[in-house]
């Protein structure tokens, strides 16, 4: 019924495919799950791992522990939050797929942040682009410093949703922002490209012109994954 998993993979994992079973209906509302050994069994894991992956589901209100009976799907509908897979996350393809997905959102962020910002907003802005500069001088990646450049544009948009958007995908951008930037460090024209994209968002935010900063934001992204395909790694 499910397929096997590592033992050093995330409960996160295991979580995802009990949630794509009881989606599809093999485990209807009100029934009971197997046992976390059968589960352990199955998964090829710990039952540490089931554990933690059953404690996840049950946080979200997916399934409800019965003292002495087992652990049952909840019989009532619940809000699913957001989830992405970290270990998929990071596969080629899948990072092009997050910048498509950085592509739509940021995009808006930007020109929201062009019309919404201050000169707070901005100048925290500039010092997160300078972070960027500095740590590639410095001879770091600068991965924790391109998410808080993005996140920064967000916080000037004053709309905590976005903010609240983009802190749940930083675990995920800076995934997929770790395969980006080493493959941009490759070759000089990369880096310069990139260097010269944050740049020009940053230009038309400080300038107010939402519609320069959307597209400016749509090229950024659009670029990252054409360097991914040119550099053969994707």
């Amino acid at each position: 019924m499910f397929d096997k998993i590592p033992a050093r993979a995330l409960s996160d994992t295991v979580a995802q495919q009990l949630l794509k079973q009881i989606d599809k209906g093999t485990f209807a509302r009100g029934a009971r799950l197997p046992t976390e050994a059968v589960l352990a069994q199955q998964f090829g894991v710990s039952r540490t791992v089931i554990r933690e992956a059953l404690s996840r589901l049950k946080n979200e209100g997916v399934v409800e522990p019965r003292q002495g009976s087992g652990v049952y799907v909840a019989g009532h509908g619940a809000i699913r939050p957001l989830r992405i897979d970290y270990a998929e996350a990071i596969e080629p393809g899948s990072v092009v797929q997050i910048l498509a997905l950085r592509r739509a959102i940021e995009a808006e962020v930007a020109s929201e942040a062009a019309m919404r910002r201050s000169d707070a907003d901005m100048a925290a802005i500039d010092a997160s682009l300078a972070r960027i500069a500095q740590a590639v001088a410095d001879g770091e990646d600068g991965v924790a410093e391109d998410v808080a450049f993005h996140r920064a544009i967000a916080v000037a948009t004053g709309n905590p949703y976005f903010l609240k958007t983009l802190t749940f995908l930083n675990q995920y951008l800076e995934a997929g922002t770790v395969v980006t930037r080493r493959n941009e460090a490759l070759r000089e024209d990369f880096s310069r490209q990139v260097r010269e994209e944050h740049a020009a968002i940053a230009a038309a935010i400080r300038s107010g012109d939402p519609m320069a900063a959307r597209n400016a934001a749509q090229t950024h992204l659009y670029n990252a994954a054409r360097r991914l395909a040119e550099a053969g790694i994707v």
